[in-house]
């Protein structure tokens, strides 16, 4: 996979797959213990749970497409995702599209996530959808600001609008895309509204000019500096995320003890 790994984290309460699948898997097993299948009577439904098929359907797609999925796992939420390298964007999306045991046909959303502190700042993701099977799955690959990853818009017609946001909001490119314009700015616009390091307010603002009877471009004018809020409270609103702060925690026992000396001398 031409040397390349990006770091997937973990979320809670999800688990790898891939680890778990044996090297043989694609030839021990039967094929019907490993793809995903209409569930034609009960007896099979009870057999063959909707997480259970994920899972093994995802240790199948690790075991056929070695060169490309570096990860298969289930979500907190047993959604299965597809960690794949940049390269095999095209090969795995089109597997999962034309493969008999998968056929996902749809491409519901195409979006991205930036996370700077990362060599490959970019996670794209795409969300897929099987009629067929009822079945769906997500599909994770990364990038960062100057390398294009391929397009699949010659695989899914949907692709289209979907990478235009992508481009438009996060900047990255899609080689092989028949129109790859901004889609939700401006003409003209300048910056990726998306991306972490673009400022919240932007660079420019609109208004309509009565003198030019037109709509023009300005710099930002914020009408006061911006304040950091430091949140401090005696009162804990998230006990579960944090802790709260020592001086505060002091300060309400030192207020908790001069109430209870009060009262006693009453």
């Amino acid at each position: 996979s031409s040397g390349i790994n990006a770091e997937w984290p973990l979320r809670p309460g999800s688990r790898f797959l891939s680890d778990n699948a044996p090297n043989d898997f694609y030839k021990t097993h039967k094929a019907r213990d490993v793809i995903i299948r209409r569930e034609d009577d009960e007896a099979e439904c009870k057999t063959y749970p909707d997480v259970d098929r994920l899972e093994k359907f995802g240790q199948y797609v690790a075991s056929i497409l070695p060169k490309y999925v570096q990860d298969v796992r289930m979500t907190s939420i047993n959604e299965l995702e597809i960690l794949i390298h940049p390269e095999g964007i095209v090969p795995v999306m089109g597997m999962l599209k034309d493969h008999t045991n998968a056929q996902f046909k749809a491409l519901m959303e195409i979006t991205a996530v930036d996370v700077p502190s990362r060599p490959y700042r970019f996670e794209l993701v795409y969300c897929l959808l099987s009629h067929h099977y009822n079945a769906r799955c997500i599909v994770k690959s990364y990038t960062d600001e100057l390398t294009p990853v391929d397009s699949v818009t010659a695989l899914y017609k949907s692709a289209d609008f979907g990478e235009r946001e992508v481009w438009d909001m996060f900047g990255i490119f899609f080689s092989g895309h028949p129109d790859l314009r901004r889609i939700l700015t401006d003409y003209g616009f300048e910056g990726h509204p998306f991306r972490k390091d673009f400022p919240l307010t932007g660079y420019t603002e609109v208004r309509y000019d009565n003198e030019l009877a037109r709509v023009v471009y300005e710099p930002v004018e914020v009408a006061q500096e911006f304040r950091k809020f430091e949140m401090d409270t005696p009162w804990e609103l998230f006990p579960n995320y944090r802790e709260a702060p020592e001086h505060l925690l002091e300060a309400a026992a030192q207020k908790a003890a001069e109430a209870a000396e009060n009262d006693e001398k009453k």
